[in-house]
């Protein structure tokens, strides 16, 4: 089960970061997400000072006081920080919890339609209850399931993209990006460490994660960034996925539909390390609170800067025949089920992570069981679809 396509990268600046620096990272990124993937070497590219007036212009004319209010901290020791794919399932989850407890919060998406937009604007619009201001780039990606490119468009050039924009700040920002539990492919030692064999992707998203996280190193070592990854284990909750199986075989069990329910060779068990969102949230706060200060300054790195990558699971992999089980004494309805074969797209039987490593560095511990998670999504689920459409939160 995978991420979406876009990355979700949060950077941590200090309070004294001034509004233009946030300007100059705005307007470069802006133009790589305004900018579809190229067609081919000879298409025209518009510039970054067409790009950055036009996106004046939609934007209006409070853009920058909306961005200036919500990026201030409410005390000298709050963070600022920029999240990109804040309209996304983690993004807004973080967002949120960075707000309430007082930080600065600026989000830039681009609203892409991996999957259905009017959530996106929902979330949207949840976060400006919050009082944290976003961006819209407003690219129109495709679907990445049907257009491969799109996983390097985002996951690749997107983090290049990033990367290129924080080493050229002067101060340079602290980096926390979102990896994924795909990268262990096909390893199959179990659980999955940090230490682990992450060189045998079992899809071309999993190879972009990958690549992600070499690139990180690179531009760790260069330019003195400092980079913290994390690995998610299959994130659910409210305000999640249409395209996560938790999500659609709600939708269906509902409607009545047939799910699809899928095993191993020889009937084998396939099971996910399902991680409820509000730990995933507390694990990502926690490596903003301990990551360090980049070294660099305006590309020119000064001394070695922080690099570190961490598995965030529940480390409690459950089947999903017992997650489908879950869901039917939830909402009282009886699943129609069908057993397939596991098909040969990329998906990997079993995962499980081993969280010593944040445990120990990060504090993380995970305390939301399958049964109490989806408890949460189902009440928010039956609240968001139903005729008044009610938010959970």
């Amino acid at each position: 089960m995978k991420s979406p396509s876009y990355a979700f990268h949060r950077l941590r600046f200090h309070p004294r970061l001034t509004l233009w620096s946030f300007l100059f990272l705005f307007f470069l990124l802006l133009f790589f997400f305004c900018s579809p993937p190229a067609a081919s070497s000879g298409g025209k590219r518009r510039s970054l000072k067409t790009t950055g007036n036009s996106e004046r212009a939609r934007l209006g004319p409070n853009w920058e006081a909306k961005a200036r209010n919500s990026a201030r901290p409410r005390s000298n020791s709050g963070l600022t920080v920029l999240v990109t794919g804040a309209a996304g399932f983690v993004g807004t989850h973080v967002s949120v919890a960075l707000k309430k407890r007082g930080d600065g919060v600026v989000g830039l998406d681009n609203f892409n339609n991996y999957y259905e937009t009017g959530l996106k604007k929902a979330r949207k619009s949840l976060l400006e209850r919050q009082g944290v201001y976003i961006i819209d780039a407003d690219a129109g990606v495709r679907y990445a399931m049907q257009n491969p490119n799109s996983y390097i468009h985002s996951n690749v050039n997107g983090f290049v993209s990033l990367l290129e924009a924080c080493k050229n700040a002067n101060p340079q920002p602290s980096i926390v990006w979102a990896s994924s539990s795909s990268v262990y492919g096909l390893n199959s030692k179990v659980p999955f460490s940090e230490k682990d064999r992450t060189d045998q992707p079992a899809s071309l998203y999993a190879a972009t994660k990958k690549a992600g996280e070499e690139i990180a190193h690179t531009y760790n070592h260069i330019y003195g960034l400092s980079i913290t990854g994390l690995r998610f284990f299959t994130v659910y909750g409210p305000w999640g996925r249409p395209d996560m199986a938790y999500y659609f075989f709600t939708k269906d069990i509902l409607r009545g539909k047939e799910i699809k329910i899928f095993e191993g060779a020889n009937h084998a068990t396939v099971a996910r390390d399902f991680t409820y969102i509000d730990d995933v949230a507390k694990g990502c706060l926690a490596a903003l609170d301990t990551a360090k200060k980049s070294t660099g300054s305006g590309g020119e790195k000064r001394g070695s800067a922080q690099l570190r990558i961490y598995n965030l699971g529940n480390t409690s992999p459950v089947p999903v025949g017992r997650l489908v089980s879950i869901l039917e004494k939830l909402l009282k309805v009886k699943a129609r089920k069908k057993v397939l074969p596991m098909p040969g797209n990329g998906d990997v039987l079993f995962t499980h992570a081993n969280i010593s490593l944040a445990r120990k560095e990060l504090g993380y511990k995970p305390t939301t069981d399958l049964e109490t998670g989806l408890k949460k999504f189902v009440k928010w689920y039956l609240g968001y679809y139903g005729a008044k459409k009610k938010s959970a939160w």
